[in-house]
């Protein structure tokens, strides 16, 4: 039998077609960079294994003895959800088959959170362990269980590896790890000087009730004109400013005012960088977010940080499918309050403890809208008034290790305190007012000076006046001979208060409230 070269036979072109169809039907499988050699799985849930194949294509993931398999659909988009699996801290190789095989090595399952906000989430261990001693010793030792993801993929954390990666995010997770025994991995999502507004999906903005309510209240009241000359007045005194910072030969001039916007308009591009930064992760499993974001507030006209907050939060949980994961965020203003122990290295950058100024402090709006953020289920605010202050406190380590303490007495059930005394309820006792708090933990006490002090008290005429404080219990009895009717209370409620001293014996700081509406609670 003579046997033809193929090269002589020719086709036509719709059996060309049907060859080149057959080939091409077993295409390569491919995995996003998340799903790789080194990562770490989320214990205890399902876990989905994701990425692209041929359309229809069969595909197979293997791993700890489970094996699941699906078909790619007509755009070639797989995936499999693994079983839910404990911890192991064995190094575990999962296989992908499909026209091709990959092999990912050293997996492992563990505790997996996901980090975000802006600057002092972005800000690497390299940079701040040059002021953080105890920051610079954890750089020093290696954390094969300790894993995170970056541009590179998924690497244990080492001296080189974590010098690259976030401070805050690094501390928070070596501590978990220690405490936890199990792995830990780590995604970070983060820009500095990023406004929230800027972090969540247009969708998740345009389905949130509470911020179309906002908008609809600002522009009830919004007048472009009086806009405008706000902003004509704003804009001469930066002028100004900027001239004398320029004759005086400062290198650091002031920010030129934005120019007026109405309710609802955004100073940027709502949802950008969720677009960039954190659709990629979703729906890798993961146990929590810790969110350290608020000195820029929301970029959108109209809605303040607290009802953007519940939009991105709502919204990050719709769209990873995972019900309402843990959300802890940093308290801001950072610092800026006295701490129970100076010695403590979580704590040793807190302001010192301070007399009370002459008046009555009025400037705690801003510390009130991050304080209500709590209200949001399963979310929890990591207290930083008794850390590092400033716009980039130094001292991460200390961050990191508060963030920790509320990861594991707010989600992993542990034995710790996570805050200090929260206001529970009052009652007015003649012309005093007895206050009760939650979180008294081992009990009420103050540190620094010689009494307690920080409450303020106001008549119906809402003229605020200092208090004469009582620990009793785990109450707090206020009078002031100013004030013979109190109907209102105040508690360091300013952004700046190293004159309020009370804590609970857990070494934890009382958090600011008001009470001004004269009810009894």
């Amino acid at each position: 039998m003579r046997i033809i070269p193929f090269s002589m036979i020719r086709l036509s072109s719709a059996v060309i077609g049907v060859i080149f169809a057959a080939i091409s039907a077993h295409g390569e499988v491919k995995l996003p960079p998340l799903i790789s050699s080194h990562m770490v799985l989320q214990r205890d849930m399902a876990v989905p294994v994701w990425g692209t194949a041929a359309p229809d294509e069969e595909v197979t993931v293997e791993f700890a003895g489970q094996k699941k398999s699906a078909h790619a659909d007509g755009d070639g988009r797989w995936s499999v959800k693994l079983a839910a699996m404990p911890a192991s801290a064995e190094p575990r190789t999962m296989t992908i088959r499909a026209g091709n095989t990959l092999t990912l090595d050293d997996v492992l399952v563990g505790e997996v959170w996901v980090g975000s906000g802006q600057s002092n989430m972005a800000g690497d261990t390299g940079r701040y362990a040059k002021n953080d001693p105890v920051l610079a010793e954890m750089l020093k030792e290696n954390h094969p269980l300790l894993r995170k993801f970056n541009s590179r993929g998924w690497e244990a954390a080492n001296e080189t590896t974590s010098a690259r990666f976030s401070a805050l995010l690094f501390s928070f997770g070596a501590r978990l790890q220690k405490d936890l025994n199990v792995p830990v991995g780590l995604m970070v999502g983060a820009v500095g000087g990023t406004p929230s507004g800027f972090w969540l999906s247009p969708e998740a903005f345009a389905a949130d009730e509470g911020c179309r309510q906002a908008i609809a209240k600002a522009a009830a009241s919004f007048s472009p004109e009086e806009a405008q000359k706000k902003y004509s007045q704003a804009l001469a005194n930066w002028e100004k400013a900027t001239a004398v910072a320029k004759q005086k030969g400062g290198t650091t001039l002031p920010h030129k005012p934005l120019e007026p916007s109405k309710p609802g308009e955004c100073h940027g591009e709502i949802g950008h960088l969720y677009k960039t930064y954190i659709r990629p992760f979703i729906p890798y499993g993961i146990r929590g977010v810790l969110w350290d974001q608020g000195e820029s507030g929301t970029a959108i006209e109209g809605v303040d940080q607290f009802t953007l907050m519940g939009a991105l939060i709502r919204g990050w949980r719709k769209e990873w499918g995972q019900g309402d994961f843990p959300f802890l965020y940093m308290q801001k203003p950072s610092g800026d309050g006295c701490a129970f122990d100076l010695s403590d290295p979580v704590t040793k950058n807190a302001e010192a403890f301070s007399l009370l100024p002459v008046t009555v402090p009025n400037d705690g709006q801003y510390r009130e809208t991050h304080l209500r953020i709590r209200e949001y289920p399963n979310t929890a605010m990591v207290t930083s008034s008794d850390l590092g202050h400033g716009v980039h406190p130094t001292n991460k380590s200390g961050y990191g290790a508060r963030a920790a303490r509320v990861a594991l007495g707010f989600v992993y059930g542990r034995n710790v305190e996570i805050y200090g005394p929260v206001y529970r309820s009052h009652k007015i006792e003649g012309n005093k007012i007895r206050i009760s708090f939650s979180h008294v933990g081992q009990g009420l006490l103050f540190r620094g000076g010689d009494k307690l002090q920080g409450f303020a008290l106001a008549g119906d005429d809402k003229q605020y006046a200092w208090a004469e404080a009582v620990i009793d219990g785990n109450d707090v009895v206020v009078s002031s001979e100013k004030v013979p009717k109190p109907v209102a209370i105040r508690y360091a409620w300013s952004g700046r208060h190293p004159w309020a001293n009370l804590f609970n014996k857990d070494g934890l700081p009382a958090l600011p409230f008001r009470l001004e509406d004269g009810s009894e609670k």
